[in-house]
């Protein structure tokens, strides 16, 4: 109960000191009022006290009423103020309460809605609790559904021991499923179990619930003997409550999180994926920034640089080798490809089994560097091929540089990304030739006028060719930088005699062009082009030449 000033109550508030003056006049009476310390706080004394009655609240003295016979009758009323003003304070102790409570859970409102994660909800909730309930140890148990176990979101103090709660989760089961909030008189049974230490004395917990669904419990305890109130009690189920639905929403949030993150990360693997069926660059390349873009219909013309290259014989390898056996090798063969192309910028357009089409929408330097790094590539995948007593492989490429138009064909139902363009013929009819030539790399002088760099390139030139099916000739070139270091240095060292040799041999001077691809041949006897037009100059030598003979060696074949 509150505590009551009789001081207040007859002396500093007027209207209670008017009534009691005129009461006492009105009745005539003869009587003052004092405190318990004989202390006279209203009236005078006087020394003929015939009646003295006491002023009693909660069963305590706290005054006396001297005098009269009137004694009583002024007892009464003084009691009736004295009851009047209690309840006024028990109104205003209500009501403060009241405000301190409603204040609490805004602030702690506020706290939560700044914060996110279970556990941190866990440990505001636990901090404010021990804060405002006396309590040095705390714990904030929730049950996890999917792993079905019980799960500590927070904890404070060293009385909790985690070990023991695992050993021990049927009486953690019953405090975080009973649904239950209440003060514990007596802990023996949660000591016995060793669920806390000995030194604990006094626990009050409630439950965490939401929509009548428990979902765990808030336990405080302290090793002093307190006697915890309803308004703890209170206090405790309030914050329970509101944590309870922060750690719902945090749960719901996460949960949200995770599954936007699947759903993300299972569009991104199907971009990655796609992707590899369909190159970035080529989407790119029609103006669209994903796949899930493309129309049919789409299409763009671009200049680019194909690069055709072809596993040279593969017909007689893949005869000695199983169907699983033959996947393996063109599957080992594209992996080492496939990163050298993306290296120097370009794109795989198709896997045709043993042969790669790529594109490169830059410099033709890029792709004429992609070419020799691959060269280098096939010498280093053949060592190991070698020690696993395997015959070695060779390839050819071949480059040409024009106008391609890329895009998207087909029908409603089924769409193709492809290329339509005579570039793309031009540069597979190249990399044929790499094996009449005997050159591992071909490319048409359209490819050598859209390099910057030209100069940085070992290059012979061949002369012109007239492609099967085609009326207009080409000239090509082949590039040695993709041959072992003894290839490189004695073609360089006889480039010189060789240009010379085939200036003779385009201008009908066959005679001068034998004696000087001799004399290549000496520097280089491998030199298999060389002897290639050594053998021509004979034939013309012999036969005699074609009237319409300009230089320009017709291919019958494709």
């Amino acid at each position: 109960m509150p505590k009551i000033n009789l001081k207040n109550i007859l002396v500093k508030n007027s209207e209670t000191n008017a009534l009691l003056s005129s009461l006492m006049e009105q009745l005539k009476a003869d009587v003052y009022i004092e405190d318990d310390a004989q202390k006279i706080l209203f009236g005078k004394h006087t020394d003929a006290i015939l009646y003295q009655e006491p002023i009693k609240f909660d069963e305590e003295i706290i005054g006396w009423i001297k005098g009269d016979e009137k004694v009583s009758l002024i007892t009464l009323l003084v009691n009736l103020l004295i009851q009047k003003e209690a309840e006024k304070k028990k109104i205003g102790s209500e009501i403060l309460m009241l405000y301190q409570e409603v204040n609490l859970i805004f602030n702690f409102s506020e706290k939560l809605a700044q914060t996110i994660g279970q556990n941190s909800i866990a440990e505001i909730t636990l901090d404010e609790a021990m804060r405002l309930i006396k309590s040095d140890n705390g714990l904030i148990i929730l049950w996890d559904e999917k792993s079905n176990q019980l799960e500590v979101l927070a904890s404070s103090g060293k009385f909790f021991s985690k070990e023991k709660m695992k050993a021990n989760v049927d009486l953690l089961l019953h405090l975080s499923h009973s649904g239950l909030s209440e003060i514990v008189g007596d802990v023996s049974a949660l000591k016995e179990a060793g669920l806390i230490m000995p030194e604990v004395q006094s626990l009050i917990y409630a439950a965490l619930k939401v929509k009548h669904r428990v979902m765990g419990a808030i336990v405080l305890a302290s090793t002093d003997d307190v006697q915890y109130s309803a308004a703890d009690l209170k206090f405790l189920i309030t914050l329970a409550l509101q944590s309870s639905s922060a750690i719902e929403s945090a749960l719901l949030y996460e949960r949200n999180i995770s599954e936007a993150k699947e759903k993300e990360e299972a569009m991104r693997r199907i971009y990655e994926i796609t992707n590899k069926f369909v190159p970035h660059e080529f989407i790119k390349s029609l103006g669209r920034k994903v796949i899930t873009d493309i129309q049919l219909g789409d299409q763009v013309e671009k200049i680019v640089t194909v690069l055709f290259a072809d596993i040279r014989d593969y017909t007689t390898l893949s005869e000695k080798m199983t169907p699983e056996e033959n996947f393996s090798f063109v599957s080992s063969f594209n992996e080492k490809m496939g990163p050298i192309i993306r290296q120097y910028d370009g794109f795989i357009n198709q896997y045709l089994g043993d042969a790669i089409m790529a594109i490169f929408p830059g410099n033709a330097s890029d792709a004429l560097n992609a070419a020799i790094k691959m060269q280098k590539a096939v010498r280093e995948f053949n060592v190991s091929r070698v020690l696993k007593k395997k015959p070695p492989i060779k390839i050819g490429i071949g480059l040409h540089t024009g106008p391609l138009i890329m895009g998207i064909t087909g029908d409603k139902q089924r769409l193709d990304a492809t290329t339509i363009s005579d570039t793309v013929n031009t540069a597979s009819r190249l990399e044929t030739l790499t094996k009449h030539y005997k050159g591992d790399i071909l490319l048409s002088e359209d490819s050598l006028k859209n390099m910057n760099d030209n100069d940085s390139f070992r290059l012979r030139h061949l002369g012109m060719t007239q492609l099967k099916g085609k009326t207009k000739p080409i000239a090509i070139y082949e590039c040695f930088d993709g041959s072992d270091e003894n290839n490189i240095q004695k073609k360089l060292s006889s480039l010189s005699l060789f240009n010379q040799a085939m200036s003779d041999y385009i201008n009908k001077s066959f005679a001068e062009a034998t004696i000087k691809f001799h004399q290549v041949l000496e520097i280089h006897p491998d030199d298999m082009t060389t002897k290639l037009f050594l053998g021509n100059a004979h034939h013309y030598i012999s036969n005699g030449v074609p009237e319409n003979w300009s230089g320009v060696e017709e291919m019958k074949k494709k």
